[in-house]
């Protein structure tokens, strides 16, 4: 098989895009002094439309080339479940999961560029509200659902090809209720890139260790196939058909 360096490529630009896009709408959001603030005074109000933005910036990824050439799955804890599920090769995983870190980095170091505003909320970085247990808890329990309600679009018949559609209202619901939680992360590679520019560590463990809980505890629901659909077929978020490499059809 070739190197699928056009796969790894996609998922650096991919993942970057994701940080650059989603966390300027969370600066621009939720920034000290940002203009936002006075037009929509509602905190909650905010954070439901910021995690709608967030989630179409995911979709939008999804339904691109870049989601075509690597299956958008811009996030390590995607990646590992669709290899937990069996449709992903295990030799592409570290491949995959170091494009992501990588490109979660880079598509930070624009946020620089929004100075004062981006550093009073540390670029979008994700921190505990209130304590790092009720953190853990959120980041499982929202992972739990990014990667149970993924996979379940993934193998209904009927939903299978509008999976994207699902993370706008998805990522609305859980950032309007969680985030003061533990900022609604889902997703390792979101937190190291913010966590890196702004040099905050605090608590980085909650941001591994809570989506790869959810994650495991969606993929065992599966497994156990409470849920009685087809197994799915393509480790892929849309264009289900391209497989350049043969990454995806085991």
């Amino acid at each position: 098989m070739r190197f699928p360096w056009k796969a790894y490529l996609a998922e650096l630009i991919g993942t970057a895009l994701l940080i650059s896009v989603g966390l300027s709408v969370v600066i621009l959001d939720f920034g000290q002094s940002s203009p936002i603030i006075g037009f929509l005074a509602d905190a909650g109000l905010r954070r439901l439309i910021t995690g709608f933005l967030f989630g179409t910036t995911g979709a939008l990824i999804a339904i691109s080339p870049l989601g075509k050439e690597s299956g958008a799955h811009i996030n390590p804890v995607v990646t590992l479940g669709f290899w937990m599920m069996g449709c992903f090769k295990a030799r592409q995983v570290p491949g995959y999961v170091i494009s992501q870190l990588a490109g979660a980095v880079i598509g930070a170091v624009p946020l620089l560029a929004w100075g004062a505003l981006g550093r009073s909320v540390e670029y979008g970085a994700t921190v505990p509200g209130y304590g790092d247990a009720w953190a853990l808890i959120g980041e499982a329990v929202t992972t739990f659902a990014l990667v149970f309600l993924l996979f379940y679009f993934l193998r209904h018949p009927r939903l299978k090809h509008i999976t994207p559609a699902l993370f706008p209202p998805l990522y609305a619901m859980m950032v309007w209720l969680e985030a003061p939680v533990s900022g609604t992360s889902t997703n390792p590679a979101r937190s190291l890139g913010p966590a890196v520019i702004a040099n905050d560590w605090h608590s980085w463990w909650i941001y591994w260790l809570g989506p790869l809980i959810g994650a495991l505890l969606a993929v065992v629901v599966h497994r156990t196939n409470v849920v009685r659909l087809p197994w799915i077929e393509v480790a892929k978020i849309h264009h289900f058909k391209h497989d350049r490499y043969g990454l995806f059809h085991l």
